[in-house]
Formats: C-alpha cells, sequence, structure tokens
C-alpha cells in the first residue's frame, strides 16, 4: 500500500497534497477552456473540434464545478481528520492512502446527486472500526444554512496488521487502510440505510 507523505499531519512535510493534485487539475481544465477560446478564430478547426469529443461548454463547466466540490470536501474532511488526530486517535502521526480523502469526497458526491439539494444537504459523520466498535471522529456539515435532508457515515479501517501495530492511545503512528464504507441514510425517510463498501 502506498501511503501520501504529504497526508502525515505531524512533521510538516513540504510534499503535494490531494488538494494542490486536485487544484492542479483544475488549472488544467482552466487552461484547456482558455486554449479552447483561442481556437474560436480558426474556424474550420474549430468547427471539426467542438463536434469531436472535445463536449460542450456546459460539460467543462459541470466537470469544474464537481473538481470544485470535491476538493472543498476533501479538505473538510482532512481537516476533521487532523483535528481527531490528537483528540479521538490520540496519535502524533495520521498516514492515509494516497489520494483517500480525495476518493473518499468523490464518493459522497456521487452518493448525493439523486438528492433533492445534492451535496448541500448532507450531514456527514467520520468514523474509526475498530474491534467491532465505532469511535466518532468529527462531523462534516457542507452547507450550515440548509438543513440536512440525508447523512452519510464514512466508516474508516486502521491498518493494524501493517508493519506497524498500533493500538488507540498508545503509539504515535496510525495507518488507515484504504478500504472504508459509506452508510447513506435519509433523515426523512423510512427507508432503509444504503451500504456502499469501497476498496
Amino acid at each position: 500500500m502506498v501511503y501520501t507523505q504529504a497526508l502525515v499531519f505531524g512533521n510538516g512535510m513540504s510534499v503535494r497534497s490531494e488538494q494542490e493534485n486536485l487544484a492542479e487539475d483544475l488549472s488544467f481544465l482552466q487552461s484547456f477552456r482558455s486554449d479552447r477560446h483561442k481556437l474560436k478564430h480558426c474556424g474550420r478547426l474549430m468547427k471539426a473540434q467542438s463536434l469531436s469529443s472535445l463536449g460542450s461548454e456546459c460539460s467543462l463547466e459541470e466537470e469544474r464545478e464537481d473538481l470544485c466540490l470535491q476538493l472543498n470536501l476533501s479538505k473538510r474532511i482532512e481537516k476533521c481528520l487532523y483535528d481527531a488526530k490528537g483528540a479521538s486517535l490520540r496519535c502524533q502521526e495520521l498516514r492515509l492512502p494516497r489520494h483517500m480523502t480525495a476518493r473518499v469526497a468523490g464518493d459522497i458526491l456521487r452518493s448525493s446527486t439523486d438528492e433533492p439539494c445534492g451535496i448541500r444537504g448532507a450531514l456527514i459523520h467520520i468514523f474509526m472500526e475498530s474491534k467491532g466498535t465505532l469511535l466518532k471522529l468529527g462531523t462534516v456539515i457542507p452547507d450550515q444554512s440548509l438543513t440536512p435532508t440525508f447523512e452519510v457515515s464514512v466508516v474508516l479501517q486502521p491498518d493494524l496488521g501493517g508493519w506497524l501495530k498500533i493500538l488507540f492511545g498508545s503509539g504515535k503512528v496510525l495507518s488507515l487502510r484504504r478500504e472504508y464504507r459509506l452508510i447513506k441514510r435519509k433523515l426523512y425517510s423510512s427507508a432503509t440505510p444504503t451500504v456502499l463498501e469501497f476498496y
């Protein structure tokens, strides 16, 4: 398993974080879009490209907006984990698999697409599962001005079988496994919760 150095909370490494990678993707999309506008004066070339697989301007805008939402949610999840590092987890260093917060944020966004307010109506709880018990790490509320319409619980798992065995409160380094679960529950419905497992 590859752990990202930028998310080692503790020693202030100067390696690029997931947010910087997402921001780079976003700036690439913006530069791609501006280059596309420069091609407007090329007449036939632009017509050929607009009919090809470049997609419409709307799809580029939607992709840009999705990247911004994912980046923002990824930052909030990372902050929640950073706060939990000293408070709930009692470790000095928390190691996450590469792009973990971005993956979790993307999966939460995809699970919120069928909701009336989208991600803005979410209430996101983050838990750590160990030995059959859940430890609450924190809560992320994307839009404080809205009453949440659905709840997503993210259940993370410590990597206790790896190169370093850690018990909560006794170790300096805690590594998380790649696998996690999302449990989505509509707050104003009697429908059973949806459980999604990610590996």
